[in-house]
């Protein structure tokens, strides 16, 4: 028995992953050789991969640490609208504007931002998750992207979404 992936066909034992992933993966490593991403003093751009309905923690450092409880840190995704995936205003988490789709499923962690972590926790992670995240630092204009690829499990005979 033979299924069919994007116009791929495996057997049953090698269907696990989508294409999508894999797909996903090469474009990956051709990207990590040739652009060496945006970053300001937060930390290193990379890129972190999931698979739907993982938690994931999109990281940001400040370099050199410090203590950003009080501060501002904002996380967005430019392509959507709203922008704002998880904004933190003086000691507050300020979700008024956060784009619905991700309601519920973000945080930060105060112990963290104590030691200049501005790490991002997203939680039940979907594929519409896929895109770049920036993480923000306004009060010394630091800036870091994310990349989030987001993949799928697949046994074989299932229909693979394109």
């Amino acid at each position: 028995m033979f299924c069919r992936m994007d116009g791929f066909f495996c057997k049953p034992k090698r269907c696990t992953f989508s294409v999508l992933v894999l797909q996903n993966i090469v474009m990956l490593l051709l990207l990590t050789e040739s652009y060496g991403g945006e970053s300001q003093g937060v930390g290193p751009s990379q890129t972190i991969t999931a698979l739907v309905g993982e938690d994931v923690i999109l990281p940001c450092q400040l370099e050199p640490a410090v203590d950003a409880v009080s501060k501002t840190v904002e996380w967005g995704r430019p392509d959507l609208k709203p922008r704002f995936v998880h904004v933190r205003h003086e000691g507050l988490n300020l979700l008024d504007n956060q784009n619905p789709s991700f309601k519920g499923r973000t945080s930060v962690s105060v112990d963290k931002l104590r030691h200049g972590d501005l790490s991002l926790k997203l939680s039940a992670v979907r594929l519409s998750d896929n895109g770049v995240y920036r993480c923000y630092f306004p009060s010394q204009e630091k800036q870091s992207t994310v990349e989030l690829v987001v993949g799928k499990l697949c046994m074989c005979g299932e229909n693979i979404p394109t």
